[in-house]
């Protein structure tokens, strides 16, 4: 099977721009670990690959360069291919003499793979790669990819460079995990058949991960998948939680405790109330712990609506990661296809599927309507009290066309049916969100769904739009 890429409809955009340009240009590409970033310049570029070399996970330097020399003599076929380069800036004019050689008309794709495992203690390495971009690329009609799993490294030291390559990117790419459309047509490609609800349930468990889909295999349902997966000996994600944490973030024992602290409540958590659950000082270093899971899309930070700043809530969104703490941390011998059958899976499913909703917010505007208007997405939350009724509404699209939608998101087996005790769950939502926010603007209570909603005596003259689990695939 002849391998292409799937989604990424918009990177391809990108590079197909990059590398028609006549000019060197220079593009960093992050995202997690798995999620595909070597496999879309690889596939894209195979034809027009002139160099690619990636770093090893805990090798010296020594052997990095052995590595770098390896691979010029593979691409290039040099004549000195024992000459192994002492230093990085010995390796980066090596390359360079061999760009020299070609035909400077011809755009030539240089890919550097995880670009933070070639930068040990003390190895030049960054100094190095600057004079290789502002003293050669430029001159050699080269189109510079640089890739990392280590988001944070990446950002840190390559897309906010304050030396020699700073300013210097011309393009960059965060690549997010799939959506559920790209996740169907990953599973078609690979001539798997399995319906919208099936794929959803996969989904909130494993995210939309190309690796982890990969192993999906015909005739299994979601259920079959996830037990295999996670639960039987020599699984592919039995040990992943902790490989993924520590192979994205240098000492990541602070990134665990925040989320291990986020897994435990439904709603998230404020700035606040993360600091004195972990028990940790605020400052510097909690804030790069908090950008660096939200530039991993591991955390999503949610509005509150009408809120200051300091009451954002940190609101953990990794399916995986939820999953993981769910049922498989600190959990033996687990039955997981009768567990899956139970209130539990039933509870966390819903939960799941709100944060589902929650990534899929351009899917939503397009389905009702307003992919034009200008829209501000937040969270709603009021405690209530002995006097006062409280309310959580986890989804709020306020139009700027004087329309809030207060979203319900429901996972059922079946058609959804209001009955009376939802109904009047929905009129106290709404009414304690139009006392405590003073709006003016019309309210639409939205329901989404796995299956739809039957209408009835409850629900005619309430839900104003229901939306089905369906059309997020289109």
């Amino acid at each position: 099977m002849d391998k292409i890429v799937i989604g990424r409809e918009f990177e391809v955009v990108i590079l197909n721009r990059l590398f028609d340009s006549p000019e060197s240009s220079f593009i960093a590409i992050t995202g997690r670990r798995r999620v595909g970033k070597t496999y879309l310049i690889n596939t894209h570029f195979k034809k027009e690959m002139t160099f690619h070399f990636s770093g090893l996970l805990n090798a010296t330097m020594e052997q990095q360069l052995q590595s770098f020399s390896f691979q010029l003599e593979k691409h290039f076929k040099r004549v000195d291919a024992n000459k192994i380069p002492v230093n990085w800036m010995e390796a980066f004019m090596q390359l360079e003499g061999q760009l020299r050689k070609m035909k400077k008309s011809r755009k030539k794709v240089i890919f550097i793979d995880e670009l933070p495992w070639l930068d040990t203690h003390k190895s030049g390495f960054i100094p190095a790669l600057e004079w290789f971009w502002n003293n050669s690329c430029v001159h050699q009609n080269v189109l510079l990819v640089v890739c990392g799993s280590a988001t944070s490294w990446m950002i840190r030291k390559i897309v906010n460079n304050k030396g020699g390559l700073h300013n210097r990117l011309t393009g960059r790419i965060h690549l997010k995990p799939f959506t559920l459309k790209e996740t169907a047509e990953f599973l078609h490609y690979r001539k798997i058949r399995l319906s919208p609800y099936q794929i959803t349930q996969l989904y909130m468990a494993l995210g939309g991960i190309p690796h982890y889909l990969n192993d999906v295999r015909p005739g299994e349902s979601a259920m079959q998948v996830i037990d295999r997966m996670c639960f039987q000996k020599d699984g592919l994600l039995v040990n992943e939680f902790e490989n993924l944490y520590q192979a994205l973030f240098k000492n990541a024992e602070m990134h665990l405790k925040v989320v291990l602290a986020l897994s435990s409540k439904n709603r998230g958590m404020t700035r606040q109330e993360l600091l004195s659950s972990v028990k940790l000082l605020d400052g510097g270093a909690f804030t790069n712990v908090l950008e660096e899971l939200e530039w991993c899309n591991f955390i999503h930070v949610t509005h509150g609506y009408g809120k200051i700043k300091k009451d954002n809530l940190y609101r953990l969104t990794d399916e995986f990661s939820l999953f993981y703490l769910q049922f498989m941390y600190k959990k033996h011998n687990v039955n997981w296809l009768q567990l899956a059958s139970t209130n539990k899976w039933a509870s966390w499913a819903g939960y799941a599927f709100e944060n589902c909703c929650l990534k899929h917010l351009d899917e939503l505007k397009k389905i009702l309507g307003i992919s034009g208007v200008y829209v501000e997405v937040a969270s709603f939350y009021s405690s209530g009290s002995k006097d006062e009724e409280g309310a959580q509404i986890d989804l709020v699209i306020d139009r700027k066309d004087g329309i809030i939608h207060l979203c319900e998101m429901k996972f059922y087996e079946g058609d959804f049916q209001v009955n009376k005790e939802f109904a009047k769950e929905i009129e106290r939502k709404t009414r304690v969100f139009r006392e405590k926010t003073k709006t003016r603007k019309t309210i639409f209570p939205t329901l989404i769904t796995s299956f739809g909603m039957r209408y009835n005596e409850y629900s005619v003259g309430l839900i104003q739009q229901s939306i089905v689990l369906e059309q997020l695939f289109s």
